[in-house]
């Protein structure tokens, strides 16, 4: 059986997407910016707050642009035994 697409970003194979791809977030100010909303979101729901990776932020400062591919084996699996879910193939099961 031969199926297969490519869409934008994005790796297809019978109908599962099995890899997607992205552009890594090298914008020190932008990364700062997100940080401290999820803090600030972290904050509000359970009181809670840490302090930013400043360590991260600085190492952004000199980090080339970038990107990548994440592959899910999980879902390379899916294809290889017809599985039609992919709790089927999970290593662990899903509580809840």
């Amino acid at each position: 059986m031969t199926c297969g697409s490519a869409s934008g970003s994005e790796l297809y194979a019978c109908g599962v997407e099995l890899a997607n791809g992205f552009g890594e977030l090298t914008d020190p100010q932008e990364q700062r910016r997100r940080f401290a909303a999820e803090m600030d979101e972290k904050h509000r729901i359970y009181g809670e707050r840490y302090p930013l990776d400043e360590d991260f932020l600085k190492a952004l400062e000199l980090m080339p642009e970038a990107s990548g591919v994440a592959l899910g084996f999980d879902r390379v699996v899916m294809l290889a035994t017809g599985a039609p879910r992919i709790d089927m193939v999970l290593w662990a099961p899903v509580v809840g």
